[in-house]
C-alpha cells in the first residue's frame, strides 16, 4: 500500500470517526437511555473508583453523574454505564489551574494538556513540561514571542538578535520555529519566508514540551514543541485597554473584551465572545526599521449544555518592517581597524528593502462527553501567510575589514502559504481492578502549500559603514533561482494508554505517519515522494507521598522537512524525512505546603538523516549526518507568598555533530548554538500597609558562547544581562515600567556564519498603563 492511498485511507476513517462520534446512541451522558444499548453483551470492568481530576474532560464542566441521569429516566448501559456511577465531578472553570489549556495560578501550572492531550497533571506527565502563563507575560511585558520565552528551561531565544521581523527559538539545541511551532496543538509549520507571527496579548499560556513529541503531534523537531495557547470566551465579563510607548518612540494600543452575548432577557447561558487587538507603529534601535503591526483575534464560545461546546477563533495579522542587518564577524565580535559597526546602522537601502506579511486563521475547538467516560474532540485551523522580502543583504567586506566597505547583494522572495490541519480525539476513561486507564486514539491530518519565488542580483552597490549613503532602489533582481509550488500531505493515525496503578503512572503511545510531498518546479524538473513511519513514547513516573516524583522515558521523533538537494547522482531531488530518538531521566517535585514546582531532568537527544557532504562530491548532498545533544536541565517556579512569585532555570548540554562526510566536523558545535543558559525572575506586590498595590521585579539572563563558524574557531562570547519592572495598582488601573537590557550592554546574540552575525537588543524602556473594568 503506497503512502497516497494510506493517506486518503486515513481521510475517511477521519470522517467515520466523526460520524460514529456524532450519531452515537445515547451521545450526551444526560440524554435518555436507547433499547439497543441493551443488548450489548457483558463486560469485566470494574466501576472506577473516585479518581483524581486527571481524568476529566477538559473544556466541558459536567455536574450531573450517571446516577442523577437515572434519576431523569435516562442513562446509558453497557460498558459506559458501567463505568458511570462513580466518575468523578467534572473539572469546573471556577477552580484555579484546573483547565489544562486555561488560566494558571500566578506563576505556578500544576495541569497541561500538551504532553499527553489529555488532562492529566504536569506531576504524573513523564516528560519535561513548562508553562509560561499570561501572569507572567503580564509582568514581563514581552513585545513578541520569543521574549515570552526567555526565562523557560531549554529555550534558547532571539538567536537572530533584534529581528523583529520573526519569532526565534532553539529547544534543547534545535532550531524548533519552523516544524515544532504549534498554536492551540495545531502546528504552525513554515519553510523558506513563510514564518508565522503570534502576539503575546492573544495568549493564555504558552506550554513547552521538551523532548521529541511526533508520537501526538507528527512531524516535529526532536527537541521538542513550543505550543502557544490562544485566550479563548469568559461567561464571566472582564474589559481591557492598555497603551503603552518604549524609548525607541514605538507606541502602542491593546484591548481585550470578553463576556457573554447579551439577549432581550439579559446575558445569554450558551454564547459568550472575545475581541482582542493591538495596534503598534513606530521604532526600533536600528534605523529605517519599523516596528508596525495590527492584530486582531475575535472567537466565540457557543455551549448549549454541560456536555457540549464549540469555539470559533479567527485571528488576522498585518505587518511592516524592514530586514535585519547581516554583519561580520569582525567590527561586531571582535573590533575591526575602524571599531565596531553601530548597532544603529541599516546596512540595507531605505528605498529598496521591504518586510510585510499579512496573515489569516480560522479554526475551531470542539469537545463533547458522549458519555461520562468518553469524551470526543476535534480541532480544526485554516492559516493563510503571505509574505514579500527584498533587502539588500549584508555578504562580508570588499577586499579587507579595513576597508570598511560592506558587500551586498539584491535578495528577493514572495512566500505564500495556506496551511489546513484537522486533529480528532476520542478519549475513553476506565477502569481494570486496581488500574486506572485514559486511553486516545486520534486521526490527524494536514495539509500544507507554499508558493515559493525567490531571486538575487549581485550587481548592487556596496555601503560605506563609515559614511552610508543611500538611494538605490534595484526593483526584481535579475536572477531568479527558485519558482516553485511544493505540497505535502500528512495523514495520520495515533493510539495512547496512560495507565495508573497506585502511585506510579505509565504511558504508551503509538504514531503512524503517511506523508505525500509533490514539488511543481517552474525552473526544473519536478519530483514527488511518499513516506510512512512510525513514532513511539514510553514514559513512567512514580509520585512519592512527599510530593517528589522520579521519571523516565523514551521517545522517538520524525519530521518530514520540505526542501531539495543533489544527490550522489548528480540530480534534484527533495528531502528524506529527518528521525531522532530521546532517553530522559528525571525528578518532579511539588512541595507540601508550597505553591511551587521544581524539576531536573537529564537527557540523550539524537538527531539522524541530517545533511552532510558527499565524499565523492563536494558539490553533492546526502543525508547521513546526526547530531547529539546530551544534557541537563533544573526548572524552579513558586508563588513563595501572596507577594512574591519566583521563577528560574538553568540548562547545560553538550551539542556535536556526532556522524558527518567530513572529519573534520566531527564533535564540532552547530553553529549559532549556545551550550548554557540560566536564568532567574521575581516579581513582589505589596498586598497590604502604605505600599498596598505597588511592585516591582527584576531578572538575569545568561546565555553561554556560541561559534559563528563550523570549524568553531570564531567564538561568540557569553553574556549576562538583567531585565526590570516597577508596577504599581490602584482601582482599576495598573501603571507599568519595563524594562529590557537594563545596563544597555552592546553585544552579539549570535552568528550563523562569519558574514551573518546579529546584535542584540539594546537597552529598552516601556511605559504602560491599563484600565480594566
Amino acid at each position: 500500500m503506497t503512502a497516497r492511498s494510506s493517506v486518503r485511507m486515513v481521510q475517511f476513517a477521519s470522517v467515520s470517526l466523526v460520524a460514529l462520534c456524532v450519531q452515537a446512541p445515547g451521545a450526551s451522558a444526560q440524554s435518555t437511555g436507547s433499547n439497543e444499548s441493551r443488548n450489548l453483551p457483558a463486560v469485566t470492568i470494574d466501576a472506577p473508583k473516585a479518581r483524581q481530576v486527571r481524568n476529566a474532560p477538559t473544556a466541558v464542566g459536567r455536574r450531573a453523574t450517571a446516577s442523577a441521569a437515572r434519576a431523569r429516566g435516562g442513562g446509558n448501559r453497557g460498558i459506559a454505564a458501567a463505568a458511570a456511577p462513580n466518575q468523578p465531578a467534572r473539572t469546573q472553570a471556577s477552580e484555579p489551574g484546573s483547565d489544562p489549556r486555561g488560566p494558571i495560578n500566578g506563576y505556578v501550572a500544576t495541569r497541561a494538556m500538551t504532553g499527553t492531550k489529555t488532562n492529566t497533571p504536569i506531576m504524573e506527565t513523564p516528560q519535561a513540561i513548562s508553562v509560561v502563563g499570561a501572569e507572567e507575560i503580564r509582568d514581563q511585558k514581552p513585545v513578541n514571542l520569543s521574549e515570552a520565552l526567555r526565562y523557560a528551561p531549554g529555550v534558547g531565544t532571539q538567536t537572530f538578535g533584534s529581528d523583529v521581523r520573526n519569532d526565534w527559538f532553539k529547544v534543547r539545541g534545535f532550531d524548533a520555529q519552523d516544524v515544532g511551532f504549534f498554536a492551540d496543538g495545531l502546528q504552525l509549520f513554515s519553510t523558506a519566508f513563510a514564518t508565522w507571527k503570534l502576539y503575546p496579548a492573544g495568549l493564555e499560556r504558552i506550554d513547552i514540551l521538551r523532548g521529541p513529541s511526533a508520537v501526538l503531534y507528527g512531524g516535529s523537531g526532536p527537541g521538542g514543541i513550543i505550543n502557544a495557547i490562544s485566550k479563548v470566551p469568559s461567561t464571566t465579563p472582564s474589559n481591557s485597554v492598555e497603551v503603552g510607548v518604549n524609548s525607541f518612540g514605538n507606541a502602542y494600543t491593546t484591548f481585550d473584551f470578553t463576556g457573554p452575548f447579551m439577549t432581550a432577557t439579559g446575558p445569554s447561558k450558551e454564547l459568550s465572545y472575545r475581541l482582542i487587538g493591538s495596534v503598534k507603529n513606530g521604532d526600533t534601535q536600528t534605523a529605517f526599521t519599523p516596528d508596525n503591526a495590527y492584530f486582531f483575534a475575535p472567537s466565540v464560545t457557543y455551549q448549549p449544555d454541560l456536555d457540549t461546546k464549540f469555539t470559533l477563533l479567527a485571528s488576522a495579522t498585518k505587518y511592516e518592517t524592514r530586514p535585519q542587518n547581516f554583519l561580520p564577524y569582525t567590527g561586531t565580535v571582535v573590533d575591526a581597524p575602524f571599531g565596531r559597526i553601530p548597532t544603529h546602522l541599516f546596512t540595507g537601502d531605505p528605498a529598496n528593502d521591504k518586510f510585510s506579511r499579512e496573515q489569516e486563521m480560522v479554526g475551531y475547538q470542539f469537545e463533547k462527553n458522549l458519555t461520562d467516560s468518553v469524551t470526543f474532540r476535534q480541532n480544526a485551523r485554516y492559516a493563510h501567510d503571505d509574505v514579500t522580502l527584498q533587502t539588500l543583504l549584508g555578504n562580508g567586506y570588499v577586499g579587507s575589514a579595513a576597508n570598511a566597505t560592506l558587500s551586498r547583494f539584491n535578495d528577493y522572495a514572495r512566500d505564500i502559504a495556506d496551511q489546513a490541519n484537522l486533529d480528532n480525539q476520542l478519549e475513553y476513561r476506565f477502569n481494570t481492578g486496581v488500574v486506572q486507564h485514559t486511553a486516545l486514539v486520534g486521526v490527524d491530518l494536514k495539509h500544507y502549500e507554499i508558493h515559493d519565488l525567490q531571486a538575487f542580483d549581485f550587481a548592487t552597490p556596496s555601503l560605506n559603514l563609515l559614511a552610508p549613503t543611500y538611494g538605490y532602489s534595484g526593483g526584481f533582481p535579475g536572477t531568479t533561482f527558485l519558482d516553485r509550488t511544493i505540497t505535502q500531505k500528512q495523514a495520520a493515525i495515533y493510539a495512547q494508554e496512560q495507565m495508573k496503578i497506585g502511585q506510579l503512572s505509565l504511558v504508551f503511545s503509538g504514531r503512524n505517519d503517511w506523508v505525500d510531498t509533490d514539488l511543481n518546479n517552474r525552473i526544473g524538473a519536478s519530483q514527488s515522494r511518499d513516506d510512512s513511519h512510525f513514532s513511539g513514547r514510553l514514559g513512567a513516573i512514580y509520585n512519592t507521598d512527599v510530593g517528589i516524583a522520579p521519571y523516565l522515558s523514551y521517545a522517538t521523533s520524525y519530521n518530514p522537512i520540505i526542501g531539495t538537494l543533489t544527490n550522489t547522482s548528480g540530480n534534484t531531488v527533495l528531502f528524506a524525512p529527518e528521525t531522532g530518538q530521546q532517553a530522559e531521566v528525571g525528578v518532579k517535585v511539588q512541595p507540601k505546603g508550597l505553591d511551587g514546582y521544581f524539576a531536573a531532568a537529564v537527557f540523550d537527544l539524537k538527531r539522524q538523516n541530517v545533511q552532510t557532504v558527499d565524499p565523492n562530491n563536494v558539490l553533492q548532498s546526502v543525508q547521513t549526518g546526526e547530531v547529539t545533544s546530551r544534557g541537563v536541565e533544573l526548572e524552579a517556579v513558586a508563588n513563595l507568598t501572596p507577594e512574591l512569585k519566583l521563577k528560574g532555570s538553568y540548562t547545560n548540554f553538550r551539542i556535536f555533530v556526532s556522524k558527518d562526510n567530513d572529519p573534520t566536523l566531527i564533535d564540532k558545535v552547530p553553529t549559532n548554538t549556545p551550550s548554557e543558559i540560566a536564568s532567574l525572575w521575581g516579581d513582589y506586590t505589596f498586598k497590604t500597609g502604605a505600599l498596598t498595590g505597588f511592585g516591582f521585579g527584576g531578572g538575569v539572563r545568561y546565555n553561554g558562547h556560541s561559534y559563528a563558524d563550523a570549524q568553531n574557531t570564531l567564538v561568540v562570547p557569553s553574556f549576562v544581562v538583567g531585565d526590570a519592572a516597577l508596577h504599581y495598582e490602584i482601582d482599576r488601573w495598573r501603571f507599568a515600567l519595563n524594562v529590557t537590557n537594563i545596563t544597555d550592554k552592546i553585544y552579539v546574540a549570535g552568528c550563523s556564519s562569519a558574514t551573518a552575525c546579529f546584535y542584540a537588543d539594546r537597552r529598552r524602556a516601556t511605559l504602560s498603563a491599563t484600565y480594566k473594568w
